[in-house]
């Protein structure tokens, strides 16, 4: 409980920190028995919604809109993922890419909580619908980034034409940083894992730490470098493989 109003949350027009002290739940259609906190909507300018879900026992979760893809990361807790007829199980570190208009249902078999990003699907031409896919991430070969082993990445969906959406982990050893400011066009969704250090986003600097989330909107300069003595670890949205003329029509 907050007696002095301080919070580091800080929300603009290109970026915004959302801290867990400033978190509402509420209740999100398709979700029951689950309390639902979303971070990043369209409300604050976004292309994407990302929230995390707080599910009790015996708590489902279903998609309750057409032409929606959804990625779920299990972040704590036991859950059954039932699609195509089959059932699979989910714990931490787990995660399900949900094809738009794939009928699917979450049931938490425990106290469990997820981070869901949905989009909007955009087909393109030529290019296959994807499909499902189920990872666990520390499986997941990792690779430097830029040539620095200090910045590992992780790829959680395949990278081709058929997904317009990339989910990965970027771990970063004490003192690693990002070797550029980078401004591009992807928007970001990002969920602070573990350990924290700084992060700069437009023209501001601000310490972070695991539980935080981040959005960046297009052309939003960034910067990340870690501090303390154990890795820091994000999981990251963007978008990819298409062209935004796209969104004009």
């Amino acid at each position: 409980m907050s007696l002095t109003g301080f919070t580091r949350t800080r929300v603009t027009p290109d970026h915004a920190l959302l801290t867990p002290d400033t978190f509402v739940r509420a209740p999100l259609p398709g979700w029951i028995n689950t309390a639902c906190i979303v971070h990043i909507a369209p409300e604050l300018g976004a292309r994407f919604k990302m929230y995390t879900v707080e599910m009790q026992p015996g708590g489902t979760g279903e998609m309750t809109l057409l032409d929606i893809q959804r990625f779920a990361y299990v972040l704590e807790g036991e859950l059954t993922l039932e699609v195509g007829g089959a059932r699979h199980p989910l714990r931490p570190h787990h995660y399900a890419y949900l094809p738009a208009n794939t009928p699917h249902r979450f049931l938490a078999q425990s106290p469990s909580r997820m981070v869901i990003f949905d989009k909007p699907y955009q087909a393109l031409a030529g290019a296959e619908v994807p499909g499902l896919v189920l990872g666990h991430e520390p499986d997941i070969p990792s690779s430097p980034l830029m040539g620095d082993e200090a910045l590992q990445v992780r790829l959680l969906l395949p990278d081709n034409f058929s997904f317009d959406m990339a989910v990965n982990t970027m771990t970063f050893a004490p003192g690693a940083h990002l070797s550029l400011v980078e401004t591009h066009v992807m928007e970001h969704g990002l969920l602070f894992l573990q350990g924290g250090g700084v992060y700069r986003l437009s023209d501001a600097w601000y310490t972070v730490q695991a539980g935080d989330v981040i959005w960046m909107a297009s052309y939003c300069p960034q910067w990340f470098g870690a501090l303390g003595k154990t890795p820091s670890k994000y999981l990251i949205y963007k978008d990819v493989n298409r062209h935004s003329l796209e969104l004009l029509f």
